[in-house]
């Protein structure tokens, strides 16, 4: 006979006590959560987490005493807990959370300014699901962020028909990152989905255009795809290839949710395997779910090279694992090894 599943024990940390209520009270209501503590600044929450061990930790970006960015980095490095981050939908509420992601948070749930009660409520199966990935995510240790070394230029720059294809979802942000760092200037064009709302990706896009040798920029309609830059697609939008008599742009649109996800990496990958097909790499990065497994392998059936992120290295080994599963994989790799494999894939095509 089974055991019965136990609940995932969750720490409230958040300075506003309405935010703390509806929490409480509505993630009890959620399957197989246990809210155990909740705590209003860092002080209170590192005595909570020491007294209570919860498995995951719901965190406020802004806290009187610590800001919530500090607190997680000495969380990682004394007591490692999985982290949800709750933090606003303005530029700085971005910004921090990226900054929280690279401090190791698992994910993060934007909050409304206003009605906070009534608007967080609605909130509250996002936030469960985003504590119920946290819950088995994989915490890699954190180490100070260094320039990685690029992978050698392959003088790939003379052709604007090579498109590198990359999507990911939860720890993505990270992993996206770090490839994009080991490209050199003259790599082919890129195309990016990462699972991300409509008001972070501009300040993704903007952190990885200071720390790359490639160009990044949040995509717009009808953007050419060139040598040495990089497109991500903006949020609450889907990002599709498109080609335009010798030269590729990306279309877009705010179609309908696919996978309930806008933008999606599947809708990506299969508009590349429809008009790059054989002059295109896809790489599937961590996330949870299926999202992009599909598209992946219309690309591979089209003619193009395909790379899945591997179990080890990924935050989360959904979206790469059913990539493995149904063939859409042709290689299975460490992420620090991708972008150099990727580059040399370019390099064997006609």
């Amino acid at each position: 006979m089974n055991a019965p599943l136990k609940n995932i024990r969750v720490l409230i940390v958040d300075d506003s006590a309405v935010v703390r209520r509806v929490l409480t009270q509505q993630l009890a209501l959620q399957p197989g959560i246990e809210v155990v503590g909740t705590a209003p600044h860092a002080a209170v929450a590192w005595s909570k987490i020491e007294e209570l061990s919860p498995d995951v930790v719901t965190l406020d970006v802004e806290m009187p005493d610590m800001d919530g960015v500090s607190f997680l980095k000495v969380l990682m490095r004394e007591r490692p807990t999985p982290v949800v981050m709750v933090s606003s939908l303005t530029k700085r509420g971005a910004e921090v959370t990226l900054d929280a992601l690279d401090a190791g948070a698992v994910d993060f749930v934007a909050k409304p300014e206003m009605g906070v009660d009534r608007k967080l409520a609605d909130l509250v199966p996002e936030i469960a699901e985003k504590i119920r990935i946290a819950a088995k995510a994989k915490l890699h240790r954190r180490v100070e962020r260094k320039r990685v070394e690029q992978a050698p230029s392959l003088a790939l720059a003379k052709t604007t028909h090579r498109v590198l294809a990359i999507g990911a979802s939860t720890g993505g942000t990270e992993a996206i990152r770090e490839i994009l760092e080991r490209l050199p200037a003259d790599a082919p064009g890129v195309v990016v989905v990462q699972h991300m709302p409509e008001a972070f990706t501009a300040s993704f896009a903007k952190r990885c255009d200071q720390s790359c040798a490639v160009r990044v920029s949040e995509a717009v309609d009808e953007a050419r795809v060139l040598p040495g830059h990089v497109l991500i697609a903006p949020g609450n939008h889907h990002m599709r290839l498109v080609r335009r008599g010798g030269n590729y742009h990306v279309q877009i649109t705010q179609d309908e949710h696919v996978n309930r996800h806008r933008p999606s990496v599947d809708v990506l990958f299969k508009s590349v395997a429809q008009h790059a097909a054989g002059n295109a790499v896809g790489i599937i990065l961590t996330g949870m779910g299926a999202d992009g497994a599909k598209g992946l392998l219309e690309m591979r059936l089209a003619g193009a090279h395909t790379i899945a992120q591997d179990e080890a290295t990924c935050v989360v080994f959904g979206m790469p694992k059913e990539a493995i599963i149904n063939g859409g994989a042709e290689l299975v790799l460490p992420l620090p090894g991708i972008a150099e494999r990727a580059l040399k894939l370019f390099s064997e095509l006609p």
